[in-house]
């Protein structure tokens, strides 16, 4: 456990440095606990890993102000926990549904149970997010997602993907876009 603290440690002082993430952001958290502890993605949901990343992740969003939302696993059809002041204030789609370790995966239930007034969305379009393990959370970004890369790139045995967000470029070879 002291090495997946030591990289969940680096990983969000790296974010927090980052300047990617601004206050209100949606910030999107896809974890697979069983792969940063070296096993195939949803064979080995480990409630201990997720509570360490839980606890950092607490400590990024108070020294950024970003908003976290967790994906839930397949099983819950990568359905987002969110506290529900967010899910009204975006006017997001709420579902039925409560992610354990089993269903949801092991981070979402986390967060569930740690979250001040949780619930499910349906979906959401994130301004940032880390993706560990490789659970997909493309799908609940905002166009136009662009990846970063941390120079701390493992959780444990998890891969770390992270990507910010960009208003897209429009206009042609005349069009004058912002720094």
């Amino acid at each position: 456990m002291e090495a997946f603290a030591d990289h969940i440690n680096i990983v969000v002082r790296e974010l927090a440095s980052c300047g990617h993430l601004h206050e209100g952001d949606l910030f999107l958290v896809g974890c697979s606990t069983s792969e940063i502890a070296g096993e195939r993605i949803g064979s080995a949901g480990n409630m201990e890993i997720a509570e360490l990343l839980y606890q950092q992740l607490e400590w990024l969003k108070k020294e950024t102000g970003i908003n976290l939302v967790f994906q839930c696993c397949e099983h819950l059809n990568r359905a987002i926990v969110v506290e529900k002041h967010i899910s009204r204030q975006y006017g997001l789609t709420e579902v039925s549904a409560k992610p354990v370790a089993r269903a949801g995966g092991s981070m979402a239930a986390c967060a569930y149970e740690r979250f001040e007034n949780p619930v499910l969305v349906e979906a959401v379009r994130a301004d940032s997010g880390i993706d560990i393990g490789e659970t997909m959370i493309g799908m609940h970004l905002k166009n136009v997602a662009v990846p970063f890369r941390l120079k701390q790139r493992y959780i444990g045995s998890a891969r770390i993907n992270t990507a910010y967000t960009r208003p897209k470029l429009i206009g042609g070879v005349r069009a004058v876009y912002p720094d």
